[in-house]
């Protein structure tokens, strides 16, 4: 499938119309159910296939935020042979109290994957957790890039940020 099938497929699936509040705080009238395309084999192949080409050439392992980025980081890892490590959005309080389940993440270099960004608020935050435990983070993947703040907020961290798709880009390929 190509780059504009799968974004015409992506928008066809997850693009509600409505009244939502983001968790950047913002009202929108547009959502786009994320859990509505991972949750299809078929385009979360698709999308793996496509997001691989956005990693950088030199990482240790993806790390899949809580919880729409765990079942993207998981497909990538399958097709890439990649360790992943699942991000919680707080450490556990119970057990062994670990922010990052499934590897060590002490002076590993992790790639941020995730679904949809708007503010970048939820990837500040994991980075900043992460960073704090040893961590190297210098890069986020997303699927969908809602155009919000969320570039300039993660870049003004020190992350490079690399979308599959633009809001923009979603809206274009839905028309075609």
């Amino acid at each position: 499938m190509n780059r504009s099938e799968l974004g015409r497929k992506i928008y066809d699936i997850s693009n509600i119309k409505g009244e939502f509040l983001l968790r950047s705080g913002q009202i929108s009238t547009e959502y786009f159910d994320k859990y509505l395309f991972e949750a299809k084999p078929d385009i979360l192949r698709e999308i793996a296939d496509h997001m691989s080409a956005l990693l950088p050439e030199a990482y240790d392992q993806l790390a899949g935020l809580e919880m729409g980025g765990i079942p993207i980081a998981t497909a990538l890892s399958l097709q890439l042979k990649k360790p992943v490590v699942f991000v919680r959005k707080e450490a556990k309080k119970y057990g062994t109290c670990k922010l990052a389940e499934g590897g060590e993440i002490k002076n590993s270099h992790l790639v941020i994957i995730e679904d949809v960004v708007t503010s970048g608020g939820a990837i500040m935050d994991a980075v900043n957790e992460l960073r704090n435990r040893g961590a190297i983070v210098e890069t986020v993947v997303c699927v969908i890039d809602r155009e919000g703040t969320g570039r300039e907020n993660l870049e003004n961290i020190g992350l490079i940020f690399k979308p599959l798709f633009t809001k923009t880009e979603l809206e274009h390929f839905a028309r075609i």
